[in-house]
């Protein structure tokens, strides 16, 4: 029994002892391999979109929008009372129509006889004139056969038949009168178009009775439209335009355009003056804006300034002879920009800033021509060094220096929203 328990056990040993002698040797051969080189972390330069400074002429724009409206736009009543007896059927809504045009016929022989009866009464006073005239001519001759002092004074009026005279030579010049206002209500049942233009809408119809003074119908003048551009105190200023701006003829240009019927659509217009108030609530004032003949001559091929359009408009301002367009993200602190030295290190700089336009701040002096400036945003301190990279590059290659800096680079395009976020 004893010598079972020894062998088995002795069995143990050896395997135990087995087992330890192996780890020792593993241990040993870890011991002996070579150790890892330790290598200390890469450091990247952050990539900063650049631009270099170009002068050259700039022209200031301004941009705003506005509703086409007409120059004209008229309600059309009767001024005499009667039943319609016709309707053109250009006076229809949307109707084109021609000065001088007969739009509604009014029925008019009761006004024919109105002036037939103002002709008879002219020949009536006419007459009398006529008679008391001849009686006036023989009481002065009577005077002069039974007075026999002819050229000496005068006699008096009643002798003369001077008042007779007068009361004829009234009721004739008011028999002329009524002549006259008989034949104009006669014209006024013919209501015709004041100007060119389209019809709005109507509320006239043929056989419907009419008092003087309704509305028959809303009509507006397509020989002008005007636009009412609202522009701030910094629009007016850019544009060197002052308050009581009102110049028809040498007012700043502007061009109009639209999306509609599936195509972008361009007028051409001029400035011609500024409101005469500033809006309360907007703190705004609106240059008035005209397009001649925007039905016709001024239409784009065809397509009409349509009163009602919503446009977009483009004011051409003064040309500056030296000037630089950088994006709003460029600018830092108001006034700066950080210049890309030839270090590749960023250094801030103010800059003078003439306006800010739909493309970006337009800079007149601060800078030398061929330098650089950081367009991206990027948070490093001045001084910092940088990897300037050309906003045209690639888009492959801006996908990679992004993914190597960590993906920290915004584009000018999409950082040109505001122009606090420039370099900080």
């Amino acid at each position: 029994m004893i010598r079972k328990f020894l062998v088995v056990f002795g069995t143990i040993g050896t395997v135990v002892g087995t087992i330890f002698a192996f780890g020792i040797v593993i241990a040993i051969m870890g011991s002996m391999a070579p150790k890892p080189e330790r290598t200390e972390p890469q450091s990247f330069a952050p990539t900063v979109f650049v631009e270099e400074v170009s002068y050259g002429e700039t022209q200031l724009t301004v941009y705003a929008q506005g509703e086409v409206r007409p120059k004209q736009e008229i309600n059309l009543t009767s001024q005499v009372g009667g039943k319609i007896t016709s309707v053109s059927e250009e006076f229809a809504d949307g109707g084109v129509i021609e000065k001088g045009q007969i739009l509604v016929q009014i029925e008019d022989a009761d006004y024919r006889l109105a002036v037939t009866r103002a002709q008879a009464q002219v020949a009536q006073s006419k007459t009398a004139l006529e008679i008391e005239q001849a009686e006036a001519e023989l009481a002065r001759q009577d005077y002069e056969e039974l007075s026999g002092i002819s050229g000496s004074e005068g006699p008096s009026d009643l002798t003369l038949r001077r008042p007779q005279l007068a009361r004829a030579e009234a009721d004739y010049q008011a028999a002329l009168a009524n002549l006259r206002d008989a034949e104009l209500a006669l014209g006024r049942t013919s209501i015709r178009a004041p100007f060119n233009g389209r019809v709005r809408s109507i509320s006239a119809n043929t056989g419907q009775f009419i008092s003087p003074g309704q509305q028959l119908g809303r009509i507006f003048s397509t020989d002008v439209a005007e636009i009412r551009l609202p522009l701030t105190d910094e629009d007016l200023g850019r544009l060197n335009m002052s308050l009581a701006f009102n110049d028809p003829k040498n007012g700043p240009n502007v061009k109009l355009s639209v999306i509609a019927a599936g195509a972008e659509r361009n007028w051409t217009g001029r400035v011609v003056r500024v409101d005469a108030a500033i809006d309360a609530s907007t703190r705004q004032v609106a240059a008035i804006v005209q397009v001649l003949e925007p039905y016709g001559a001024g239409s784009d091929n065809g397509f009409p300034l349509a009163v009602g359009l919503f446009v977009d408009a483009e004011i051409e301002g003064p040309v500056l002879d030296r000037a630089v367009t950088l994006p709003r993200v460029a600018i830092v602190d108001g006034a700066s920009v950080f210049v890309v030295t030839d270090e590749d290190t960023v250094e801030k700089r103010p800059v003078t800033i003439a306006a800010y336009t739909r493309d970006g701040a337009v800079i007149t002096s601060g800078l030398e021509p061929g330098e650089r400036v950081a367009v991206s945003r990027v948070a490093v301190p001045e001084g910092t060094e940088i990897r300037p990279l050309d906003p045209s590059a690639p888009t492959a290659d801006r996908e990679t220096d992004e993914s190597e800096d960590g993906g920290d680079v915004n584009t000018a395009d999409a950082a040109s929203a505001g122009s606090e976020g420039a370099v900080q």
